[in-house]
């Protein structure tokens, strides 16, 4: 048996009544003297705990302490006791510190993680109270206490409910109106005397075009642009993308200006308001948004209005560019002021439920074309909000709709194809066969026609009974197999192409060779 201090055979043992271990007496006496404790189980222990055990001794010469041989023996075996309790004791004191280095080490690990959480939710608590300071309107100017009152959402400020329990809105009011109608005498007459611009691109030139560029605006794991629109005068494109984002894109310098953040779904619709620096987004959230630029280049959403209650799927803005139409899922369109925000009308049709899937201005304004889900095109009058045409013969969902620039001709693109309609004879006098076109677009002039399906073509437009010639296909790049969206740039100088991926393409003619109208004999780069 040793002793559990020292671990040698004791010469004077002793056992403890309360740990039952065993001591040499020496030692666990002078432990007991400084520290009070067992040495062992760190328990209270004194004199009176520690029980001697009786053993045969041997007895040792009485001799000198330092005198003799075994006199310094028993002065180095005192020393070594010391030696072997500070050592004992040091060991329980490094044993002790490890056990609370460690608990400090964990509390501290477990501290930052908190402090992290908390700061991450501080901060995405303090995001989210700037966005909504930004989203809340201005309250909206008072209307005409007289203005008729259809169903719909403001924007913002108080608003009457009706007794449905359905939200008002003041309604086109005459001033309104008589607007619309000194917009369209205007465009009407300016429309006779239209010329085409020498600088258009020619037909020889759109026959030769190829892929210029492409540009990876939207991100990676949600790819897909859904929407584009192009401002002529600065020549910056607009895209709409599955990622849920709105991207400003500078064409001649290849830069992103700005990317639009905000909506929670993907962004169905983009439109420029004229030459200014509006940008309007529609989105399967429900909402439509409306960004300005705030004059470093970075737009801020200064109105999300939520007036529809199913997917957004157009936004389309007048010639004025006063007023804007959205065109919902919930089968309503509507018709909002764009300095304020507010829902002037929210219109359905009560003889039949349409989902709208696209809308466009007619040029001159005082006409609405939307598509539909149920394959049917309607036309409709915009001071009375009337359904007064409605096209039928498409098969599958309405996916896009574009009026011509003569006024005369609308195209609509849906799964069985592209129908173009006589607007003064209401009446489809041509069709395209393009399974799942996706989207159909006149050029600014009117000279050509572009469709996008699951490679990209290019029309010469002609009269009614004038055949429309073919003068380029152009093939979707992206391997997806099915283009999106297309526009013609300024003058038709080049065409933007969106795909399921994420890149947009720009199709022109290769090089820097100026394109014109009348430079037909420009020889192939």
């Amino acid at each position: 048996m040793n002793c559990a201090i020292s671990g040698e055979v004791p010469e004077e043992p002793v056992v403890s009544t309360k740990s039952g271990l065993l001591f040499e007496r020496r030692l666990i006496e002078s432990h007991i003297s400084d520290y009070g404790k067992c040495p062992v189980t760190g328990e209270p222990l004194t004199i009176d705990d520690i029980v001697p055990i009786k053993t045969g001794k041997v007895l040792k010469p009485k001799l000198l302490h330092t005198a003799s041989i075994p006199g310094l023996l028993g002065t180095f075996q005192t020393e070594w006791d010391g030696l072997m309790l500070s050592n004992f004791a040091l060991e329980q004191q490094l044993h002790t510190a490890r056990q609370e280095l460690s608990h400090a080490l964990y509390q501290h690990d477990s501290a930052c993680r908190v402090i992290a959480r908390l700061k991450k939710e501080r901060d995405e608590a303090r995001q989210l109270l700037a966005e909504v300071e930004r989203h809340i309107p201005a309250a909206p100017e008072a209307v005409t206490a007289n203005a008729p009152l259809s169903n719909g959402k403001r924007a913002g400020g108080d608003e009457e409910m009706g007794p449905d329990a359905k939200k008002l809105c003041p309604g086109i009011s005459a001033d309104i109106i008589t607007e619309l109608t000194d917009c369209n005498a205007a465009l009407s007459q300016k429309r006779k005397k239209r010329q085409i611009p020498e600088t258009l691109a020619s037909i020889d030139a759109l026959g030769r075009f190829t892929q210029l560029s492409s540009h990876p605006l939207h991100k990676t794991n949600k790819p897909g642009i859904c929407s584009m629109d192009i401002l002529h005068s600065k020549d910056v494109i607009a895209t709409g993308g599955i990622d849920t984002t709105a991207v400003i894109f500078d064409r001649p310098s290849g830069q992103i200006l700005s990317t639009l953040s905000g909506h929670s779904k993907k962004v169905t619709s983009v439109k420029f308001v004229g030459d200014s620096d509006l940008v309007l987004t529609a989105s399967a959230d429900k909402t439509v948004r409306m960004w300005r630029d705030s004059g470093d280049g970075h737009y801020a959403c200064g109105h999300t209005l939520n007036d529809h209650s199913e997917e957004v799927r157009a936004v389309t803005v007048h010639a004025t560019n006063k007023y804007f139409v959205s065109a919902s899922l919930d089968s309503t369109w509507c018709f909002y002021d764009l300095s304020s925000g507010l829902c002037l009308a929210k219109v359905a049709d009560d003889s039949e439920k349409v989902d709208y899937t696209a809308a466009a201005f007619h040029p001159d304004g005082l006409i609405l074309g939307t598509g539909t889900s149920q394959s049917v095109v309607k036309i409709w009058d915009v001071k009375s909000q009337a359904n007064v045409a409605r096209f039928d013969g498409h098969t599958g969902e309405v996916t896009s709709i574009s009026f011509s620039e003569n006024g005369y001709f609308l195209a609509t693109a849906a799964e069985d194809g592209v129908k173009l309609w006589d607007l003064r004879k209401l009446r489809n006098f041509r069709s395209f066969l393009s399974t799942d076109a996706n989207s159909v677009e006149f050029d600014p002039s009117g000279s050509y026609l572009g469709i996008a399906a699951s490679d990209i073509r290019l029309y010469q437009t002609a009269s009614v009974k004038a055949e429309w010639n073919l003068i380029k296909t152009l093939p979707d790049l992206s391997g997806t197999g099915k283009a999106t969206c297309v526009k013609f740039g300024p003058d038709a100088q080049y065409v933007a192409v969106g795909s399921m991926d994420r890149n947009l393409r720009i199709f022109g003619l290769p090089g820097d060779e100026k394109v014109n109208v009348d430079d037909d004999s420009v020889q192939d780069s």
